[in-house]
């Protein structure tokens, strides 16, 4: 997904976290993940990351491809980790379920999502690799582009051998549980949209079309 941050943002952003004090990543990962991985996180309580993920979580609130692919019924905070000096985190599925720390408030992990915030010039490896039907797909996108992927994918971060890789990193509950008719109803808004930009938005058979992809959502969602 393209620009989720302007470079303005992504620039504020930067400053905001870069100032504060990073902390081991593995605290926040499962039994088998904390095996493989290797990295620096924002602490989740910290001030930094509080205001960081509110900046991220209102830009995702203003992206209509976001919200139209994720389908967001509720997000986990937005977090942010870092990787230099050969960090990396081995092959790994996220954790079905995320729980905040002392809480009974939890998300189920449907969705992942990357925003990446440096620029891929400025470092060497932190490929985000995802296993898929089709083979891996490597991911190493411009700063404030991101990717969204499904939380049961086997994926894995790269060594960063040069320089350093900064991201954003959280996971989605979307409305729509089923991977399957999430992806047939993203494709159907994306076709209506294009529809709609070449013959005007009250063209007839464009409003039916829009009414049966809501009636699928409202058929589908839970919310």
């Amino acid at each position: 997904m393209p620009q989720i941050l302007t470079a303005t943002q992504t620039a504020a952003l930067r400053a905001l976290i870069d100032a504060a004090e990073w902390t081991d990543g593995t605290v926040t990962s499962g039994t088998q993940a904390r095996m493989v991985k290797n990295n620096l996180q924002l602490p989740e309580d910290s001030e930094a990351a509080k205001t960081g993920g509110q900046m991220v979580m209102a830009a995702l609130q203003a992206n209509p491809l976001f919200i139209s692919a994720a389908l967001p019924h509720r997000l986990y905070p937005p977090m942010f980790n870092s990787y230099a000096g050969g960090q990396a985190f081995g092959n790994h599925v996220d954790n079905a379920l995320r729980v905040r720390a002392g809480t009974d408030w939890r998300v189920r992990a449907d969705l992942s999502m990357t925003i990446f915030l440096e620029d891929p010039d400025a470092y060497d490896g932190g490929e985000l690799v995802i296993e898929t039907d089709f083979g891996p797909q490597q991911v190493k996108l411009p700063a404030g582009h991101g990717v969204l992927y499904p939380s049961s994918s086997l994926h894995r971060v790269e060594p960063v051998t040069r320089g350093r890789r900064v991201a954003s990193f959280f996971w989605i509950q979307s409305m729509v549980r089923d991977a399957t008719v999430r992806t047939n109803l993203f494709r159907m808004d994306q076709a209506i949209q294009s529809l709609a930009s070449q013959n005007g938005i009250d063209d007839p058979a464009i409003v039916a079309l829009t009414g049966v992809y809501h009636n699928l959502l409202r058929h589908n969602a839970d919310a």
